[in-house]
């Protein structure tokens, strides 16, 4: 009987353990996965640009990739601006021309510290270029054919304190004429670097979509001709600046396993483009305008794709086109290529279009929905103007 009782109280003791050890395994497994789902992959450009009486944001949803970024907390530091709970702002007055250090700590909920990244903030004068005759080309895909950005830089540079700016372009929006007072640009919806490239075809309900402006037929055959394209619209001289902000298309149906595929070809088709661009224009500055994020919701996605995409695929590729770009370009002010960080500067909470609609069909309840997920409202397009606009009062400073 005593042995019995004794066999049965280590088969108890067994079984506790076995419990224990399950316990201490799943534990392991939901609270410390070995492989985080995602980093936290901070990223700040090389450069912030600012001008006196202008504000600029570093949005801190912008500039780290994950879900909810109410699961992280912020300490800037850097002697300018505020810190806000969604953003870092700054509105510079004259005195404050120069530049100065900003450096951003991420924690998590635990208080722990989860990233960190320093950049320069560069701020020109007011006046910087004033007087001069400066030609900027503006090279896009639908938030440039939109045209409110280009028309916006045209308000901008009336102000005064500015240089002359002609902008050069074939169209000035949806194939509409070039006329005083609407600035020309090459933005054409869907459009890629490879289309710019490439696209010869005919299109006859948007023939200014049906060929990119840069090709030109020669035996037969459309090859990249800039030097033709600068004789038809600017004189035969190369632009002092052009501006290029493309990647959404060439990224936004990739997964996470093609994404880096996507990248590689994308960049294929910039090295020819602007190969092109450097043989007519050796002494043309280059931006590349850092694509923004999307539309702050999913309610976005879903009214423009349904469930086709959602915002957190397309967030991801935008975040690592962005780090690739920055890869790729960044330091290279020598070959006059540089970084323009629009993404910072877009409020994608407030800065898209919303649509009214009730909560569902039987509530008179009526709510508030993002309903564009990569093409902003205007005031969202006026920050990426500014981003622009500041980037090129720095080049104009650095001038002699």
């Amino acid at each position: 009987m005593k042995g019995f009782l004794k066999m049965k109280k280590l088969l108890r003791l067994l079984f506790i353990a076995i419990i224990f050890q399950s316990a201490v395994a799943f534990a392991q497994d939901t609270v410390a996965p070995k492989t985080p789902i995602c980093s936290l992959r901070l990223l700040l450009p090389p450069a912030v640009y600012a001008v006196p009486g202008h504000e600029i944001s570093i949005y801190f949803d912008n500039v780290i990739l994950t879900p909810c970024v109410k699961n992280y907390l912020f300490d800037v530091d850097c002697k300018a601006g505020r810190q806000d709970q969604e953003r870092w702002r700054y509105t510079p007055e004259s005195k404050d021309v120069g530049s100065f250090p900003f450096s951003l700590k991420v924690f998590d909920t635990f208080d722990k510290l989860a990233g960190e990244a320093s950049t320069t903030v560069y701020l020109s004068p007011a006046n910087a270029g004033a007087g001069k005759n400066i030609s900027l080309l503006i090279v896009g895909d639908s938030l440039t054919d939109a045209s409110v950005y280009p028309k916006e830089l045209y308000k901008l540079f009336k102000n005064e304190g500015n240089p002359n700016v002609k902008f050069i372009g074939s169209h000035a929006g949806h194939g509409s004429e070039v006329k005083e007072g609407v600035p020309g640009h090459e933005g054409r919806g869907g459009w890629t670097w490879n289309s710019f490239c490439t696209k010869w075809t005919e299109e006859k309900d948007k023939p200014y979509r049906a060929k990119s402006p840069f090709l030109v037929l020669k035996e037969g055959k459309p090859v990249l001709d800039f030097k033709a394209y600068c004789d038809k619209y600017n004189e035969g001289k190369a632009p002092d600046f052009i501006t290029i902000m493309l990647g959404i298309n060439d990224s936004f149906g990739a997964t996470d396993e093609t994404i880096e595929k996507s990248i590689d070809s994308m960049f294929g088709y910039a090295d020819t483009l602007l190969a092109e661009f450097r043989k007519v224009g050796p002494n043309t500055k280059i931006g590349i305008v850092l694509i923004p994020p999307p539309a702050a919701t999913q309610d976005a996605f879903g009214s423009n794709y349904k469930c086709g995409q959602t915002r957190w695929q397309y967030r991801k590729n935008q975040h690592r086109v962005a780090e690739r770009l920055i890869q790729k370009f960044a330091g290279k002010e020598k070959e006059n290529l540089f970084i323009i960080p629009a993404y910072i500067n877009i409020d994608c909470v407030n800065g898209f279009p919303k649509k009214q609609e009730t909560a569902n069909s039987r509530s008179s309840v009526k709510i508030s929905r993002d309903s564009n997920g990569v093409h902003p409202a205007p005031e969202g397009y006026l920050q990426i103007a500014d981003s622009i606009y500041y980037w090129l009062k720095y080049q104009l400073s650095q001038e002699k």
